[in-house]
């Protein structure tokens, strides 16, 4: 079923999307700073959760944060809305929990919605993924070629200096080989502690100064990443990351039945996307939530892969009128 209905627009779609992630930025925030990354995460969850409950679609969550005896979580599996088209949904109520825990930049609250069947199944595990943004050709970057190969392809498309490339990465042991591959081509590297979301969508962004994203990362991770680039126009590939024969079984059970498949950004996100995130922390793309007096600022983006529209939304929230979550 597709997203638009006589009955609800997507324009409509689009702000209740971006009212619950506003509803689960506002309490995350109430944790910032403070240490306590489960703390924060819960806070998101349960007000992501009821915020949900307003919003017209009959979702299933195909990407959450654990399975349904690990609730609270929104666990895959879990129904959401109160009735409407049938969709797909992947969510991250805290992108970046540790990020929160430290007051450091770059925390979000982040769901993505697709019609149902479209986005890629993925369980809990690593992936290995490569991103960069639109308006380049198609198979500028791939995920088989060399560090090397890559940039100097993407520097030829951008007309610039492999030297002027920023390449993203998660701060990992795991990764310090890549980072060395990709400095002995002469690539600069953005080092993130956490919030691999945010450095993917980071390379559709001017103001994000990136140029590619690179490295392994959660799989639920990579599917909203690329749900996001979708609405852009950007580009991605992925592959899942085995530990056991445990976890191929697993994966086959949702429907995975090649393990060392690589996949494209449809194949990951496919169909009519919408993306929605609200900024908890500041970074590149969005500020995090501002208090101001009886309530708070918020600062969020929806994006659509059918129009390829980018809406940045600036809310003030009154706490005397409408209650929200609070620590």
């Amino acid at each position: 079923m597709a997203l638009q209905t006589p009955q609800h627009s997507d324009r409509n779609l689009a702000l209740e999307l971006v009212r619950v992630t506003e509803a689960a930025a506002i309490a995350a925030a109430q944790w910032i700073g403070r240490g306590n990354k489960n703390a924060a995460d819960g806070a998101a969850v349960e007000a992501m959760r009821h915020a949900f409950d307003s919003v017209s679609i009959s979702g299933t969550v195909v990407i959450g944060e654990g399975e349904m005896d690990e609730a609270p979580m929104l666990y895959i599996g879990e129904k959401v809305g109160q009735g409407g088209p049938e969709m797909d949904i992947a969510v991250d109520p805290l992108e970046g929990t540790e990020i929160v825990a430290k007051g450091a930049a770059n925390g979000m609250a982040v769901i993505a919605l697709a019609d149902k069947g479209r986005f890629l199944h993925a369980p809990d595990i690593y992936m290995q993924k490569i991103a960069v943004g639109p308006g380049l050709p198609q198979g500028v970057v791939d995920l088989d070629a060399s560090a090397g190969e890559n940039l100097r392809n993407l520097a030829r498309a951008k007309q610039v200096d492999v030297s002027d490339l920023v390449v993203c990465i998660l701060d990992r042991e795991r990764h310090d080989e890549l980072v060395a591959h990709c400095r002995e081509a002469g690539a600069r590297i953005m080092l993130i502690s956490a919030g691999d979301v945010a450095g993917c969508i980071a390379t559709s962004r001017p103001e994000g100064g990136v140029d590619m994203y690179l490295g392994a990362g959660g799989a639920p991770e990579g599917v909203i990443a690329a749900a996001a680039l979708r609405c852009v126009g950007g580009q991605m590939q992925c592959r899942l990351l085995f530990d056991d024969d445990g976890q191929i079984e697993r994966a086959r059970g949702m429907g995975i039945h090649d393990p060392h498949r690589k996949y494209g950004i449809h194949e990951i996100a496919g169909g009519d996307v919408m993306f929605a995130a609200t900024g908890v922390t500041s970074g590149p793309l969005l500020r995090g939530v501002m208090r101001e007096g009886n309530g708070a600022a918020t600062h969020s983006v929806v994006m659509r892969s059918k129009s390829g529209t980018v809406r940045f939304v600036e809310a003030h929230h009154d706490f005397t009128i409408k209650h929200w979550s609070r620590a």
